[in-house]
């Protein structure tokens, strides 16, 4: 499983990684492999409040429907328009053709609370 240094992880098993105060938000290469291959998604609208935890999206694959949960508060700015057509690439490139949604962060001390790369391997191992 892919776990790269340059992100934090949610224990929910999204990935964000953040630059000028805008977080990029998808799932983890252990929570893709977990569902299998992802058939369909619906993203967030831009424009939406969102807070730490809350569901925004679901996520539909092969196996089963689940919801996404933001790890950061803040405002939608965009979804990745991409998946609409090709939400495989959650499958193919997690951690970059497969992000998913991009907020305008509130409160950028949230990004502390998440886990680091090592807590998240501890995690799924």
């Amino acid at each position: 499983m892919q776990v790269p240094e340059s992100l934090r992880y949610a224990t929910s098993h999204e990935w964000v990684s953040v630059t000028d105060g805008i977080a990029t938000i998808g799932v983890t290469d252990h929570a893709q492999a977990e569902l299998t291959d992802v058939v369909y998604l619906e993203l967030p609208t831009p424009g939406k409040q969102v807070k730490a935890g809350d569901a925004v999206a679901v996520i539909e694959s092969v196996k089963a429907a689940n919801d996404i949960y933001t790890p950061v508060s803040g405002e939608v700015v965009e979804f990745n328009p991409n998946l609409e057509t090709d939400p495989s690439a959650v499958n193919q490139a997690p951690y970059t053709d497969g992000w998913m949604f991009r907020i305008r962060l509130s409160d950028p001390g949230e990004i502390d609370k998440l886990l680091t790369p090592a807590e998240y391997q501890s995690q799924i191992s």
